[in-house]
């Protein structure tokens, strides 16, 4: 079955790259863990708007965990090891790796991760790109 193009206006050129984008984020897996939040931070006269990505990590250390920007996907890793020394009665808080993907729109910026109280943000924010007016001349042919 051949699959029909979700940008498929011929007033949209270029936009190759958003289309794969949009497939490879329908395609992830998500298995909602860990929890995480993603909320705006407005404007201030100090700083851009900016978004902040907030994941709950109860447990984790700084040590077990990696963050990483690959080609424009913002990749948080974490891997804990079981305690062999430990003699569990019960068990119900497992140790468990997990790797949560966000696919960052092209220009923004990573500026800084806090864990703090098992609460991993994550500050990214957006230029505000500078507008561009340029006057094309047309030539003539022949």
């Amino acid at each position: 079955m051949t699959r029909m193009p979700t940008l498929n206006s011929p007033f949209l050129l270029g936009f190759d790259e958003i289309e794969r984008a949009l497939d490879r984020v329908a395609r992830a897996p998500s298995d909602g863990y860990p929890p995480y939040n993603i909320e705006r931070l407005a404007k201030s006269a100090h700083e851009p708007e900016r978004l902040r990505i907030t994941l709950a990590l109860a447990g984790f250390t700084r040590q077990q965990l990696e963050i990483t920007l690959e080609e424009r996907q913002l990749i948080i890793r974490g891997r804990q090891q079981d305690d062999k020394d430990r003699i569990y009665l019960h068990r119900g808080i497992a140790a468990r790796q997990f790797q949560r993907a966000f696919l960052l729109a092209e220009g923004m910026q990573v500026l800084g991760a806090d864990l703090t109280n098992g609460l991993l943000v994550i500050d990214l924010a957006r230029p505000e790109p500078e507008k561009v007016i340029r006057k094309i001349e047309i030539s003539t042919l022949g």
